[in-house]
């Protein structure tokens, strides 16, 4: 978020709690004198200043700090600890139906159905050929 607009945020919030009603003073305390009085008209009427973004809060963070915070963590050592212990075993049953669940939905389980071979010959037969040969080179085909 950009400073200008943080500071438009925090003008907006001091206009909105300025129309709150304020609660009231006991009446127990003194009338204001002319000091008071003309302190509180000058921080009234005065254009306010601008707030500039200082580094009061700010935590200088190292480097060294980020990068390792973002390298990946290698957990693998413990997660084979945590899978070998005996508290994660399961039933072989249920196992089974797991694997046999799974089974057969890639395409390298699949069987290959076997394709019906039809016995390899043409549907046409020598007649059809010497007709053809006769039609077509003009009859000098033995019939």
């Amino acid at each position: 978020m950009s400073a200008s607009l943080l500071r438009k945020g925090l003008e907006l919030l001091e206009m909105a709690g300025a129309s709150a009603p304020r609660p009231k003073r006991a009446a127990t305390t003194s009338p204001p004198n002319k000091q008071s009085l003309a302190r509180a008209r000058k921080k009234k009427f005065s254009r306010p200043q601008k707030e500039k973004a200082t580094v009061k809060g700010k935590v200088i963070k190292s480097a060294l700090e980020e990068y390792t915070k973002r390298q990946a963590v290698d957990h693998f050592q413990e997660n084979v600890k945590y899978m070998t212990s005996s508290h994660f075993m399961t039933d072989s049953t249920i196992t089974q139906k797991v694997l046999a669940q799974n089974r057969g939905r890639k395409a390298r389980d699949r069987r290959q159905e076997e394709e019906k071979k039809k016995p390899e010959g043409t549907v046409f037969t020598e007649e059809d050929f010497q007709k053809f040969e006769r039609e077509y080179f003009g009859g000098t085909g033995a019939v």
